[in-house]
């Protein structure tokens, strides 16, 4: 018997994180995520989606036994800037049951109806960003990389059971470092520099505050319109930096300028995943001590999000940033760098990442569906 309860309180909220050790509990793949920060994206604390609009948690149970989760909501933002009426899901874990998977997507289904919803997609981030966008579908030979979603293979059998349908895929690209020619790309950087007069600097992180208001500046002008995405607020772009800032590495995230105005910029972070595996979830008392002596042998980085403005695309303000990645990898030691997620309709990017080397390995799919028509057989 399966039977589904909203999280009301902070025991709830533990259980709804805790789950997912259940799940993985035999998977060697499968990298911890720290219990505090998804208490803490869960609680809302500098979280953009939540900012967006209502949500819902619910915890399935099957025998009194905790045996599944689901977030649902709705990002109003992101409906009335583009006149939609949809919602989403996301944090979907479930044991191997089908019946768990149906009973949990029908609530969530339920709870969107009852707020004049029509459609649902996901999974998609639970912080409005690139994190743990999408289903992975392709590419489960090895752990993912920073941030990155992993899951078991039925969970696209679910899904897809139960009547959700592919919206979207998106992409991730893995380089191998020593296989890059740097050379090849230092003289036509040099000459795009000097012929269109910009730079490529990393952040400042003592001015961290206006390095946060250039990079809102140029998602200003350079988001695509794509149906799912919306230049963030000020205040989403600060609650992202909060986030990530801990995690930061300077010397691998860029600010490109032309007469001191920004023009692009792009966000890389070493692979953590490396040090999360060792340590359980738990930072404290002891996972801090094998943080510090793991942090420094991290061997490869992900490349979150690169933006260029219109005016300054295809004058190799990317190929820039790309070249002193594949430097300061070099540099650190890191044997590889993965680019990920990239739309598949995003060829520009695609094209991109492919010129310069870049090997698709792995496929994350967002999925959408009509609210209340379940076609489960």
């Amino acid at each position: 018997m399966v039977t589904i309860e909203e999280v009301k309180d902070s025991n709830g909220l533990k259980r709804f994180a805790e789950f997912a050790w259940s799940v993985y509990r035999d998977d060697p793949y499968w990298v911890p995520p720290l219990k505090g920060e998804i208490l803490s994206t869960l609680e809302g604390k500098d979280n953009p989606l939540f900012m967006n609009g209502p949500h819902a948690l619910f915890i399935a149970y099957k025998d009194t036994e905790v045996s599944g989760r689901i977030c649902v909501g709705i990002n109003e933002t992101l409906n009335n800037k583009k006149n939609k009426a949809e919602g989403y899901v996301c944090m979907f874990e479930c044991c191997s049951d089908y019946n768990v998977a149906s009973a949990l997507f029908e609530r969530a289904e339920q709870w969107l109806g009852d707020r004049n919803i029509d459609l649902v997609k996901g999974p998609i981030s639970p912080t409005n960003g690139d994190d743990l966008r999408g289903l992975l579908v392709e590419g489960f030979n090895g752990p993912p990389v920073l941030m990155n979603s992993y899951n078991p293979r039925y969970y696209r059998d679910f899904f897809e059971r139960y009547g959700f349908v592919k919206y979207l895929d998106l992409y991730a690209y893995y380089w191998d470092v020593k296989d890059i020619p740097e050379e090849r790309y230092l003289k036509a950087v040099d000459y795009a520099m000097k012929r269109y007069r910009f730079r490529v600097d990393a952040l400042r992180l003592d001015q961290f505050d206006r390095e946060m208001e250039d990079i809102k500046t140029v998602m200003d002008t350079a988001m695509p319109e794509w149906d799912d995405l919306t230049p963030p607020t000020l205040e989403e772009v600060r609650a992202i930096g909060r986030k990530l800032r801990p995690l930061a590495d300077p010397e691998l995230i860029y600010i490109a300028r032309s007469g001191g105005y920004p023009i692009g910029f792009s966000i890389g972070l070493p692979d953590y995943n490396q040090v999360l595996k060792h340590l359980n979830g738990r930072m404290f008392p002891f996972g801090f001590l094998k943080y510090l002596w793991l942090k420094n042998r991290i061997t490869g980085m992900r490349v979150f999000v690169l933006f260029v403005i219109p005016e300054f695309r295809k004058k190799a303000v990317s190929g820039t940033m790309f070249l002193k990645y594949i430097q300061t990898a070099k540099k650190k030691g890191y044997t590889y760098v993965e680019g990920s997620t990239i739309g598949e309709t995003n060829m520009d990017m695609r094209r991109d990442a492919e010129r310069a080397g870049g090997k698709h390995y792995r496929t994350y799919r967002i999925y959408s569906k009509p609210v209340g028509r379940c076609v489960s057989f």
